[in-house]
């Protein structure tokens, strides 16, 4: 699917000058590529929280599911 990728083609055949990587900033941990044209590119990558439960009941073997929730 189109929106599980971003291409970036400014990119292609620039050299990389220095990359950081940053852990949990404020929109997630990014990634900064100095480039040696003086540009730069940033990417952001964020985790989304889901919440999913079950309610099962213990028995001898595999435990019987009775229903799963999902947010």
């Amino acid at each position: 699917m189109a929106e599980d990728c971003v291409e970036c083609p400014e990119l292609a055949g620039k050299t990389i000058k220095s990359l950081r990587l940053y852990k949990n900033s404020d929109h997630g941990n990014e990634v900064i590529i100095d480039l040696t044209d003086g540009t730069f590119f940033s990417c952001c990558l964020e985790t989304k929280s889901t919440l999913s439960a079950t309610l099962f009941r213990s028995c001898i073997g595999t435990p019987e599911v009775l229903r799963n929730y999902e947010s």
